[in-house]
């Protein structure tokens, strides 16, 4: 997926072999409507279905090399009774899997089949006191879910059942004075990957 973007962004998307790419991620796909994420492990992941999904759209392929319907089958299998999705049937709810979920049904024109409120009121438990947002129940903050959760409630229209002021001031409070990168937490180690997630939930706020 990252490389089809880059190719895309740079303009560069005729020097690859599409049809080769749409071959080998269509058989990715399982009987059960999953994605594997290779051929040799067989790891099913909810990320692999959204994907190869987001890949295939953006290959303007969507519509005529995969099982939607299966596909979309398998992701409503992921959900839980709190709103959320997990990695596969049966797995705690998690915010980047959620993200992973609404993200497929949001490409497959299925969004309507997901309860907005009861997702939309489990995305929003995950902010705790500090104005940060955490993955899932009794985890600690991380600048990176500032665009897990922030993204997925964008996804559906509900991003203002938030605080926004208070999530503002953990992002900056992770940025790290000499460096300027962005943290996990305030205090630690700056990175490139939070600091992008810090940047990306910023620009839905």
């Amino acid at each position: 997926l990252s490389a089809v973007q880059i190719l895309i962004t740079l303009d560069a998307l005729h020097k690859m072999n599409v049809d080769s790419c749409v071959s080998y991620i269509t058989s990715l796909q399982c009987k059960d409507g999953s994605f594997t994420g290779d051929r040799v492990s067989g790891e099913v992941d909810t990320r692999f279905t959204f994907c190869a999904v987001a890949t295939l759209s953006l290959l303007n392929r969507i519509n005529d090399t995969i099982n939607l319907d299966s596909a979309v089958q398998f992701i409503h299998r992921s959900s839980n009774f709190d709103g959320g999705f997990g990695v596969r049937p049966d797995s705690e709810s998690h915010s980047g899997q959620v993200y992973c979920a609404l993200g497929t049904l949001a490409l497959l024109g299925r969004l309507s089949e997901v309860d907005g409120d009861q997702l939309g009121w489990w995305l929003c438990e995950r902010q705790l006191p500090s104005g940060g947002l955490n993955g899932r129940p009794q985890k600690l903050p991380d600048v990176c879910y500032s665009w897990w959760v922030l993204s997925s409630l964008s996804i559906i229209n509900r991003v203002h059942w938030i605080s926004k002021n208070k999530l503002v001031e953990y992002i900056l409070a992770c940025q790290d004075i000499e460096t300027g990168g962005i943290a996990d937490r305030p205090g630690d180690w700056p990175d490139p990957f939070h600091t992008l997630f810090g940047l990306a939930g910023l620009s839905l706020l």
